[in-house]
């Protein structure tokens, strides 16, 4: 889902009608149906307008001893009038004895009666759900079905689940139930653990108007001035991912070739728009060959992709429709990425709610990157700002009942995105990319639940890399580092680096991560990457020139903030120094105030044998080297420094 602050210009008065800021960023070019960077602000709005609900406790009463197999929605609705006559038929199958089960339903709704088996039977309404009372106990394992039929006018206030409403001085009812709200309209369960195998959706309205749903749109059919509009939707899908809407839609047909899939592309749009979205639909056409591409196939290739407009100011990824204000071209490869992530694969606890959101992010950025370059670097640069305009905050929610915490824009969304883009940067494209279209088949989450350690699961199989460290900190921990880096010219091109680093937030002491240096002058530039392990740690690293400028990360890849450089000297107290020490297999070794122009370097065993000898030359008394030292047994070893008037000696470890 994402929630836009500004769509168009035109729209400036009435985002002020809605308390929501246009905001402006002078770094980054600005184009007018672009999405601002705080995509989650009336997100917020929507979910908090649900808040009286959510915090009774009441977000599923649906009781767990059953699963759903299917549900066949029929619905008859008019657009100028809030109010739904449904008829819902489940088939399920019971996972423990049971005597009755119970779905979600708004008490606002009236149930009419419910059949089971060609027969009426009885039922409670205990809150917000109906209890089906079956006339004796059904074994675990039983397949079984029933069918409620209801009516009513839903509360879907301001921001969803069930709102009339009109465009153009025409009526139109639109839904959207994330994540809670599909019980406002529709009994169904209404948690994150069950998903239907499939559906079927007829929408009943006047005959003037058309409707949109879910899968594949068969023929419709006209009775007493009524028109009859079938879906058929044949994969698995979460219950807040089933969507309606009906006005009179201008339909525009296309088709896009995936592999050797004709996929039929279908736009539902009001007609005062309708040239407008023709003309924005190429970019949706892009985003999908790059995702299809990237990600794996198309989660619903045997079907169709839609979009719908609606007016909710943002964008749903309704299963297969996703529903648009608009045709920003960042709006529609946020949803469109969702099929993946959050549609095929689901969130299995708001708590992991990146697994959409933060995913979603990232293809949004991912597009830009390859599709829209122009405005890529500001884009990455805009997000980096606000993760690092607070030192606290993870992507972990540890209270999904602050529904402000849960849909933060800057954790949930830029940070879960920025998460994956610096999981991109430590494990290089090639890896990570395969990692992702691996998690998209893994047959433990695949059209069904994940949570943020099937993911992480993936990519260490992938990878052969332990997580847990990078999880710890940048998953559950707050804040983000700032570096200090001092760096050191020295002889033949070698320069020293020490890269300190602090945190923002106590949560977290140190960040380890590969951090990129740029060293550049008029006309040489060469990135080096520090394996960043300890704070202060020093590297020596040959450059083959003379730089003017050091740069700490300038493409963004890590999240940091309010770093410095500075040029300094090694500050080494003793005339002879051996870096690091205990040694690895290579060594270096920096001379200084040493009071000869020639010097011999002598390494021995601690039995005095001989085992190599350098003769150097030495400018004003210094010195930098380095020592191959891969052949060298572990063990003590003496290094002497002999000289006109010169005899020091150095201890060795490896």
């Amino acid at each position: 889902m994402k929630r836009l602050e500004s769509v168009k210009l035109k729209s400036f008065s009435a985002l002020i009608a809605t308390g929501c800021c246009l905001s402006v960023f002078s770094q980054e070019p600005m184009r007018a149906d672009r999405a601002t960077e705080d995509i989650a602000h009336s997100e917020k709005l929507q979910f908090l307008s649900m808040r009286a609900r959510t915090d009774k406790g009441q977000r599923s009463q649906a009781s767990t001893n059953f699963d759903v197999n299917y549900y066949r929605c029929e619905w008859e609705v008019d657009p100028a009038v809030n109010y739904i006559k449904g008829k819902l038929s489940s088939n399920f199958h019971i996972t423990q004895a049971a005597s009755e089960i119970s779905y979600d339903l708004s008490a606002n709704l009236t149930v009419d009666s419910i059949y089971y088996h060609g027969a009426k039977i009885n039922f409670t309404r205990p809150g917000d759900a109906v209890t089906i009372q079956f006339p004796s106990s059904i074994s675990a394992g039983t397949l079984d079905s029933v069918s409620i039929f209801y009516q009513g006018a839903p509360i879907g206030g301001g921001f969803g689940s069930f709102i009339q409403t009109d465009h153009a001085g025409s009526p139109v009812i639109w839904t959207l139930s994330e994540p809670y709200g599909a019980s406002d309209w529709w009994p169904c369960k209404n948690g994150l653990n069950d998903k239907a195998d499939s559906i079927d959706v007829i929408v009943t309205c006047p005959d003037i108007y058309r409707a949109s749903s879910n899968g594949i749109e068969l023929a419709s059919s006209f009775n007493g001035g009524k028109r009859i509009c079938p879906f058929k939707h044949r994969y698995p899908i979460a219950t807040y991912l089933v969507a309606m809407a009906v006005t009179n839609f201008s339909v525009e047909t296309r088709n896009i070739l995936l592999g050797s899939t004709n996929l039929p592309i279908l736009s539902y749009i009001y007609p005062e728009d309708s040239a407008y979205f023709a003309s924005r639909t190429p970019y949706m056409l892009n985003a999908m060959q790059l995702y299809n591409s990237t990600y794996g196939d198309y989660p619903f290739i045997k079907e169709k992709y839609g979009q719908t407009q609606f007016q909710w100011g943002g964008g749903m990824e309704h299963q297969t429709n996703s529903f648009v204000v608009n045709g920003g071209e960042e709006l529609m490869a946020h949803e469109l990425s969702h099929q993946w992530f959050g549609d095929k694969i689901t969130t299995g606890s708001w708590q992991d709610l990146w697994l959409n959101e933060g995913f979603a992010t990232f293809s949004q950025v991912y597009y830009l990157e390859k599709l829209s370059p122009f405005y890529y670097p500001g884009s990455v640069r805009q997000r980096m700002q606000d993760i690092t305009s607070q030192p606290g905050g993870s992507v972990w929610v540890d209270d999904t009942t602050d529904i402000s915490r849960l849909f933060d824009g800057r954790l949930t969304y830029n940070k879960g995105g920025y998460l994956l883009r610096m999981l991109r940067w430590k494990l290089g494209d090639s890896i990570f990319f395969r990692a992702l279209r691996q998690y998209q088949q893994d047959p433990t989450v695949k059209y069904g639940f994940s949570r943020t350690a099937d993911f992480k699961r993936n990519l260490e199989q992938l990878s052969g890399t332990d997580l847990t460290q990078f999880f710890n900190d940048w998953y559950y921990g707050q804040g983000y580092p700032t570096y200090q880096l001092e760096w050191t010219m020295l002889s033949g091109g070698w320069i020293s680096t020490r890269l300190k680093e602090t945190t923002s937030h106590p949560s977290v002491s140190f960040f380890a991560m590969p951090v990129p240096i740029v060293f550049r002058n008029a006309s040489q530039e060469k990135t080096i990457i520090i394996d960043h392990k300890s704070s202060g740690q020093l590297d020596f690293v040959n450059i083959g020139f003379v730089p003017d400028t050091v740069l700490i990360d300038p493409d963004h890849w890590l999240i940091s903030a309010n770093n410095t450089v500075t040029q300094s000297s090694l500050n080494l107290k003793d005339q002879v120094n051996i870096l690091p020490n205990p040694i690895g297999n290579e060594f270096f070794t920096v001379l200084q105030n040493i009071p000869a122009s020639k010097v011999s370097l002598l390494l021995y065993s601690m039995n005095g044998q001989l085992l190599s000898r350098k003769e150097i030359e030495l400018l004003n008394g210094f010195y930098f080297g380095s020592f191959n030292s891969a052949s060298l047994p572990h063990g003590q070893y003496v290094l002497r420094v002999v000289g006109d008037g010169v005899k020091i000696s150095k201890r060795i470890l490896k």
